[in-house]
């Protein structure tokens, strides 16, 4: 188990080390999460389901980044690519997508177009302009390397390859990716426009046909509704963000002066923003927002689901609940026809005869203070032993026994 994650983990759920470390000892024993909040509150310090589960998926996630961590690492090493600094700044990586920027440029890539253009001669070019000299005039630069067995048949085409391998290194600058990713997380807006009216269903989704609004604001059910129109292609749906504020941060970043060069890189960032950084961005920001939409829907349903069960069963009576047990003795308590607690006791009447007969004095003397019309026994360890217990009670004959 490693100590750094556990330290981790306690810090951010506010819990004490030593909670987090038994509880992580248990799941890796494959104990669920009901079984540890019920029977092992010795050893976590009685942490509830919410805060179990809450370490469960964050132990989760770091693992799956350590293990991710290691591949990369073991890639790079086996490429000859990895550097000090390049495996420090991986080391330091503290999410899943910043650990995937930092990997970006060194992944191995499928044939895009930079591939392509490479494969062409026309890297040269592109570091060329990329530096944006005054000096420099790209057009007369790039007759040069004009070759048409390589498919660069006009300077045009040298200086469209050379815009396409500055588009993929703009996009993959790891500080660009977060700089875009934290105005896609703050500003974007998600919309939705109708595409299949004819549809069967579509007159369930006839709030979205067009609609857009802030994607911070939209509520869960609301955009799970959309992705479930989008699924059944009623709808279509897109996240985006300002393109000035976009471009502005990228040229902000990579354009420096304002000449012929500085001209090609601002066409090379446009393109490499419309068809590489904001599809990418896109499909992080519909990940994330239907997790946090999915852990909402989760968390109203368990807040309704509680008000359902926590109704009282037996209607509006007065009730004598015992959750019951052998070792740690059953829980008795008295309700009044609003659920209100009355009063509360623990008896015994599963140990030795002696207190067994106190078991039965204590309920006897509950039952005759409060009068209820319902003794209720929950059907867990000890619940059928309890309930023949309590038939040897003397109580009114109205009084009726439930389990």
């Amino acid at each position: 188990m490693d100590k750094s994650h556990v330290q981790k983990i306690a810090a951010e759920l506010k819990l004490q080390p030593h909670q987090v470390e038994a509880t992580v000892a248990l799941l890796d024993d494959d104990a669920t999460v009901p079984f540890i909040a019920r029977y092992r509150k010795e050893a976590t310090g009685s942490l509830d389901e919410v805060q179990i589960t809450s370490i469960r998926d964050r132990i989760g996630q770091l693992r799956e980044l350590d293990k991710r961590r290691e591949a990369i690492l073991k890639s790079l090493e086996e490429r000859e690519l990895l550097t000090a600094e390049l495996e420090e700044k991986i080391e330091a990586a503290e999410t899943m997508a910043e650990l995937e920027d930092i990997y970006l440029p060194y992944r191995p890539k499928r044939r895009t177009r930079a591939t392509i253009a490479r494969e062409k001669g026309l890297e040269p070019l592109a570091e060329l302009i990329f530096a944006q000299d005054n000096s420099t005039d790209p057009d007369y630069e790039a007759k040069a390397y004009i070759d048409p067995e390589k498919g660069v048949e006009t300077f045009e085409d040298a200086l469209a390859g050379a815009r396409d391998i500055i588009a993929e290194w703009v996009v993959e600058d790891a500080d660009v990716r977060a700089a875009i990713r934290r105005l896609f997380s703050e500003t974007a807006s998600i919309s939705s426009v109708v595409i299949d009216k004819e549809h069967e269903n579509a007159y369930k989704y006839e709030d979205y046909y067009d609609w857009a609004e802030p994607l911070a604001d939209c509520v869960s059910h609301r955009l799970l509704a959309m992705r479930r129109g989008e699924s059944e292609g009623i709808l279509r749906l897109s996240i985006d963000v300002s393109h000035e504020q976009a471009i502005g941060i990228l040229e902000h970043s990579f354009i420096d002066g304002d000449n012929a060069c500085s001209a090609q890189a601002r066409m090379a960032i446009e393109d490499g923003f419309k068809r590489l950084l904001a599809p990418s961005m896109e499909t992080e920001m519909r990940s994330d927002s239907k997790q946090v939409a999915d852990i909402e829907a989760i968390r109203v349903f368990a807040a309704n689901l509680r008000e359902l069960l926590m109704a009282p069963p037996l209607g509006r009576k007065d009730v004598v609940a015992i959750d019951p047990g052998f070792r740690t003795g059953c829980k008795v308590v008295a309700l009044d026809k609003q659920g209100k607690l009355l009063d509360t006791v623990t008896i015994y009447p599963h140990d030795t005869e002696r207190k067994r007969s106190e078991a039965a004095v204590e309920m006897k003397a509950l039952i005759n203070k409060f009068q209820p019309a319902v003794i209720a026994v929950g059907n867990g360890t000890a619940g059928r032993e309890t309930v023949a217990f309590l038939r040897e009670v003397e109580m009114p004959s109205q009084i009726t026994v439930e389990m």
